[in-house]
């Protein structure tokens, strides 16, 4: 937490970036990101979940672990799962703590706004760092009338700067702000002493997040991308084309070459073959008689 500070202090834009396994984590920390996001989005681009609200607590303990195998230099934050922490804030303790000592991740991060700050002082006072989460939040996208841009009327602004002034108050150290204007974001991020993540809110926050697999190109044609995505790579496209080359080459038998085996002397080869001769012949006499 002391780097990202510094970085806050700084001026120097946060890099966030998602991960769901061991490779995409090692990817993301040899890319030099400063954090790294276990994502309950991982329901959907890593376990083909409709949405987020389906994933459980067992789930993303294990992907936090597979993560944590890979990031060694990123703070990483794990998302707590829907059910996971609503009920009382003591649930919420008991889950983070789950995710700090099951899941080996640095801190948590938790969707809602200032209803959910008392949840965030208990969290913290446990000594768990603790990412607030708000604007478009997923887990709520049902209540919120599916995924909307937030913050778009003056009164819908100012509820969400009231958000981050409460979540802010009740201990978290940093903010994401997901789907809304980006003067908006700007403004918020200048109130607080805190630094934020925007995700689809405009590069006047304190850094930005994606979600790997999309930002990759780790997808379909045809599939559906948020305005806020930029394809930075074409990773699907490599995949299938590698994937598809390596079935023409299994098919006429060009794979596995002469290169890709290991050899044998001729005089061993040569002992074997006799072996396998006397073997058959003799199971073939037998056989005979």
């Amino acid at each position: 937490m002391v780097t990202l500070r510094n970085l806050y202090k700084k001026g120097e834009p946060i890099a966030m970036i998602t991960a769901h396994d061991f490779p995409s984590a090692r990817a993301a920390d040899e890319s030099g990101m400063d954090m790294v996001l276990v994502g309950d989005s991982l329901g959907m681009v890593a376990m083909g979940l409709e949405n987020t609200t389906e994933v459980i607590m067992e789930e993303m303990l294990l992907h936090c672990r597979s993560v944590a195998r890979g990031a060694k230099a990123a703070f990483i934050i794990g998302d707590l799962p829907m059910g996971s922490y609503e009920v009382t804030p003591e649930q919420a303790v008991q889950s983070s703590l789950r995710f700090i000592k099951e899941g080996r991740v640095h801190g948590v991060k938790i969707e809602g706004g200032e209803e959910l700050a008392p949840t965030v002082k208990r969290i913290t006072q446990a000594g768990i760092p603790v990412v607030g989460h708000i604007g478009l939040t997923p887990q709520r996208q049902n209540a919120l009338g599916g995924f909307r841009v937030q913050g778009k009327t003056a009164i819908g602004a100012v509820q969400l700067l009231k958000d981050a002034l409460a979540l802010q108050e009740a201990g978290a150290f940093m903010l994401v702000l997901e789907a809304m204007p980006p003067e908006v974001a700007g403004l918020i991020t200048s109130k607080l002493q805190i630094p934020t993540i925007g995700i689809g809110a405009g590069n006047g926050c304190s850094g930005q997040v994606l979600v790997q697999v999309d930002m990759t190109g780790n997808f379909p044609p045809g599939r559906f991308m948020p305005k806020f995505v930029k394809k930075y790579a074409d990773v699907w496209g490599e995949a299938t084309r590698g994937m598809q080359q390596y079935r023409d080459e299994v098919k006429s038998r060009q794979f596995p070459s002469p290169e890709y085996t290991y050899p044998i002397t001729k005089e061993e080869l040569s002992k074997f073959e006799q072996t396998v001769d006397r073997l058959y012949d003799g199971r073939s006499r037998t056989g005979s008689e």
